[in-house]
């Protein structure tokens, strides 16, 4: 077996030529990214991912991690690399030089923390959530916050977590009871449980830093009452070192499915010091800047275990000999044929490499959005920031759920040899499930998407997007190359307006007709969004095939996994747009005590 490789050439692909990144970095002040700076940045990046994480993928699953007396012990080789990961600058890479980072557009932070999720997931998640935690304080910390804990994160020296969900409630944190009693000194007393904290105690840092959601005594009910904290695991001395045990400790570890190698801790909150982010009963509020943070991170996963099946199930396809192809044999040197020219086979291979790539281009995509709220005029920002309010919940539930069935299908292309543990493959299945149940639900991100960003909106976001699309149809209309793609397309983009105003017209009867209908409008614009892209992909294939680039392979599989999607995987929108024209009858009629008998 092939160990598993950075997918570079793609990554420069969708970046450059497909995405136009050199002329978006450049219009955005990035003047020192250059294509050479970006190349080096890959470059290394796939260095440090195949050689010091990938090897320890496998021994981090094997191993998990070790909880004593509250105290986390992380699978062998996992402290070592993220000491070489600090070494380097990596957690610099995307942030404030004010705050010791190094200004770089955090797209390329994005395209960095795709080849660690690929190399290993669950060490990932250490670093990765930092992220979500520098940039809630960059928004709303005071400056003497930012100072004493941002400064830290960038560097990587500490890391950080976000602490949300408790033992009673998930989603639901209008119903969290951790509290946080005001103190003489301005800070405030945290006391509660939480739950499933990814990178909640572990021991690769000195310090980690809690973003923990609680109650003031006098908050209203529901989410309007919650307040964000700063809650460190040791309270910092004035010179930044770390000074006193704060009295936050790790009660347990979770006995997980998958990512085995990233501590899931249960962590008890009594009378932790904790300090006020922002103003009182504010806290969902900011902390959504988390959580928008974590919900693209989890996109990431979700493509990450695509690229992973994709790739290990074609090395073994090209490899595996068994029965002879339906049309004649293809190998008669040897005993059989390899599994690749059957078509089953193919179409498992081609529907992991469709949506992984196709996942490659919406992640880059959002990721240079993100680079626009940062930089960008106030109108681009305006615009970038409505297009990712619409896309966030895209990207994280629909490429989770793809990448789910991705490294499903990578499995089913070994046979029973997947689901042997020594291939990796069972894993990479494990670890991939989590990804469409934390930073909110595939339920959850379908409601947010209808309900909130469509219908609340009245249509308004939904109709920033689609007059992008509408806008490449009619500048392809008589590329006859991209015919077949534009016309469905076309037919697509309208269809997903009209049935955005059937939802929306049934909902004002019966609100239960936007519970209904969510998923399934979620899967539906997930494709239609997907087409779009790879219409784009096409496009930009097309034009270096008739330029007589090199590569001329590359760039021919590439109009041939777009057609591939066109024909084998868009025509599942039918069947979501029949279900969401059903209407909540069939779903509601039964009642709740007839379900089993």
């Amino acid at each position: 077996m092939t160990d598993v490789k950075m997918p570079l050439r793609d990554l420069r692909f969708v970046m450059r030529e497909m995405l136009g990144s050199d002329a978006h970095y450049a219009s955005l002040g990035y003047g020192e990214v250059t294509p050479d700076v970006v190349d080096a940045i890959l470059e290394e990046g796939a260095k440090f991912c195949e050689n010091v994480l990938a090897p320890l993928n496998q021994i981090g699953d094997q191993q998990g991690c070790t909880w004593s007396d509250g105290e986390v012990t992380t699978p062998t080789g996992f402290k070592e690399a993220y000491q070489q990961f600090v070494e380097a600058g990596w957690p610099a890479l995307p942030h404030n030089p004010e705050y010791g980072g190094q200004g770089l557009p955090p797209s390329l932070g994005t395209v960095l923390s795709e080849m660690v999720g690929i190399a290993n997931w669950s060490w990932g998640m250490y670093p990765g959530l930092s992220h979500g935690a520098m940039n809630t304080l960059e928004a709303h910390g005071t400056t003497e916050q930012k100072s004493t804990y941002l400064t830290k994160l960038v560097e990587g020296s500490w890391t950080g977590t976000m602490c949300l969900t408790e033992p009673h409630c998930g989603t639901d944190l209008g119903i969290l009871r951790t509290k946080a009693e005001p103190g003489p000194d301005g800070a405030y007393a945290i006391t509660g449980t939480k739950i499933f904290i990814s990178a909640g105690e572990h021991d690769m840092t000195e310090n980690i830093v809690h973003i923990v959601l609680a109650r003031l005594p006098d908050a209203p009910e529901g989410t309007k009452g919650i307040s964000l904290f700063i809650v460190p695991k040791f309270l910092p001395n004035s010179d930044g070192s770390v000074g006193e045990r704060n009295r936050v400790v790790c009660g347990s570890l979770e006995h997980k499915m998958g990512i085995h190698g990233n501590a899931t801790a249960v962590l008890n909150f009594d009378g932790a010091k904790g300090f006020l982010i922002g103003e009182p009963n504010k806290g969902l509020n900011y902390m959504f800047t988390f959580m928008n943070t974590a919900r693209l991170g989890t996109a990431l996963q979700g493509l990450a275990h695509a690229e992973i099946g994709f790739q290990k199930s074609l090395a073994y396809a090209r490899e595996r000999l068994q029965m002879r192809s339906l049309s004649g044999t293809k190998n008669p040197q040897g005993p059989a044929d390899p599994i690749i020219v059957h078509p089953d086979v193919r179409r498992m291979l081609l529907t992991q490499k469709a949506f992984a790539e196709g996942s490659r281009m919406l992640v880059v995509h959002c990721a240079q959005l993100v680079d626009i709220t940062y930089r960008g005029s106030e109108e681009a920002k305006k615009e970038a920031e409505d297009l990712l309010a619409l896309l966030t919940p895209i990207a994280k539930a629909f490429i989770t759920e793809v990448g789910f069935e991705s490294a499903n299908l990578g499995l089913q292309c070994f046979g029973g040899h997947g689901y042997i543990t020594e291939w990796g493959m069972e894993q990479n299945v494990r670890d991939a499930r989590i990804s469409t149940i934390y930073e909110g639900t595939t339920g959850i991100q379908a409601l947010d998407l209808l309900g909130r960003k469509v219908l609340l909106s009245q249509g308004e976001l939904l109709r920033r997007f689609t007059k992008k699309i509408h806008k490449f149809c009619q500048a392809e209309i008589d590329n006859e190359a991209l015919a077949p793609f534009v016309t469905q397309l076309q037919a697509l983009n309208k269809q997903w307006g009209d049935l955005t105003l059937q939802v929306g017209s049934k909902a004002m009867e019966n609100a239960d007709e936007v519970g209904a209908a969510s998923v399934d409008y979620l899967m539906f614009s997930g494709y239609t969004v997907l087409a779009y892209l790879w219409a784009r992909a096409a496009r930009a294939a097309n034009l270096k095939l008739a330029e007589g680039a090199d590569e001329a392979d590359f760039y021919r599989a590439k109009v041939a996994t777009a057609r591939f999607y066109f024909e084998r995987i868009l025509p599942r929108t039918t069947s979501h747009a029949t279900a969401m024209q059903s209407g909540a009858a069939s779903l509601m009629e039964l009642d709740a005590a007839h379900f089993a008998f």
